[in-house]
C-alpha cells in the first residue's frame, strides 16, 4: 500500500495546497466505495503524518478506496479553516470519482476522534452545500462535545486524554468567540434532518461514549438512518487515540460492508 503524500488541486478558497494519501487494495472491485478519511490528533497534531492509519488501511483492504486528507496544514487546526479544507477535499473527491473508483462509487466521509468531529461537521455542510452527493458518514469516537461534561468523560484521566482534549477544544474554537457553530460542535446542532446516514462506533470504556451515543440518538430522532456499534469494555478500542489497531478492526470492516450494502438496497 502506497503511503506517500501528494498534493491535489481544489476549486475551494484555501490558500495552501491540499495533501492527500490514498489507501487502496491491488484487487480493486468494480465500483469501490470512496472514503474521505480524517485522522484524529485532538486538533493538536499538525502536518501530514507518516504513520498509516489502521482503520483507513483496514477499510482499503476490505475493498474501499480511502483518501486521507491533511486538514491541519494551512488551517492551524482552527475552525472554520479546518472545515473549509476538509470540504475542499470532499468536493474534489466528489468531482473526481472516476479517478479513484467509478462514476457510480458511493462517497463517504469518515473520521476518528477530532477527525470524527470534522467528519460530522462536514456531513452537515455537505447537506447544505452539495445535497445528495454524500452517501454516508462514518464516525469513530467523534470528539463532538466541547463541554466535556458527560458521565463517561470522567474516565478521560484514566487514559491520559482529559488535558489533551481540553487543549484541543481550546485551539479548535479559538476564533469562535464563545459561540460554537453547528459545523464545529455537531452535538449542539438543532437541525440534523436530511444529513447523510451514519455508521457510528464507540466502546463501553470510551470516555467519548456518551456524547457519541447521544449524537446517534439525536440523528435517529431526526429521521436519519443510523447504525451504531458499541464495543465491549476491554476491547482495546481506546488504542484508537494512539493510532493503534486491534481485533476490533475486523468488526469495523464488517459493519462498514453491511452499511454500504444497506445503502445500495
Amino acid at each position: 500500500m502506497d503511503n506517500r503524500w501528494h498534493e491535489i488541486e481544489t476549486s475551494g478558497t484555501t490558500c495552501t495546497p491540499l495533501s492527500v494519501r490514498v489507501y487502496s487494495n491491488e484487487g480493486k472491485v468494480r465500483t469501490p466505495p470512496l472514503v474521505l478519511y480524517l485522522r484524529g490528533g485532538s486538533f493538536l497534531a499538525e502536518g501530514a503524518q507518516c504513520e498509516e492509519l489502521p482503520v483507513a488501511k483496514a477499510l482499503a483492504e476490505s475493498g474501499a478506496v480511502v483518501i486521507e486528507a491533511d486538514y491541519s496544514t494551512g488551517s492551524c487546526n482552527e475552525f472554520p479553516a479546518v472545515i473549509d479544507r476538509a470540504f475542499d477535499a470532499l468536493d474534489c473527491l466528489s468531482n473526481s470519482r472516476k479517478q479513484y473508483g467509478s462514476a457510480k462509487s458511493l462517497l463517504f466521509v469518515a473520521g476518528e476522534e477530532a477527525g470524527g468531529n470534522v467528519a460530522a461537521g462536514l456531513a452537515l455542510k455537505a447537506r447544505d452545500r452539495m445535497p445528495g452527493k454524500l452517501a454516508g458518514q462514518i464516525l469513530l469516537s467523534p470528539m463532538i462535545d466541547p463541554l466535556m461534561a458527560s458521565t463517561s468523560f470522567r474516565d478521560a484521566d484514566k487514559i491520559g486524554m482529559r488535558q489533551r482534549w481540553a487543549e484541543g477544544w481550546s485551539r479548535y474554537l479559538a476564533k469562535a468567540c464563545g459561540v460554537a457553530h453547528p459545523y464545529a460542535a455537531p452535538c449542539q446542532c438543532t437541525r440534523l434532518d436530511r444529513v447523510a446516514p451514519a455508521l457510528i462506533f464507540t466502546a463501553e470504556d470510551d470516555p467519548l461514549r456518551d456524547e457519541t451515543v447521544n449524537y446517534a440518538a439525536r440523528l435517529r430522532d431526526a429521521g436519519i438512518q443510523v447504525r451504531l456499534h458499541v464495543f465491549p469494555a476491554g476491547s482495546g478500542w481506546t488504542g484508537l487515540y494512539r493510532g493503534e489497531g486491534g481485533k476490533w478492526l475486523s468488526a469495523v470492516c464488517d459493519e462498514f460492508s453491511g452499511f454500504v450494502q444497506d445503502l445500495k438496497n
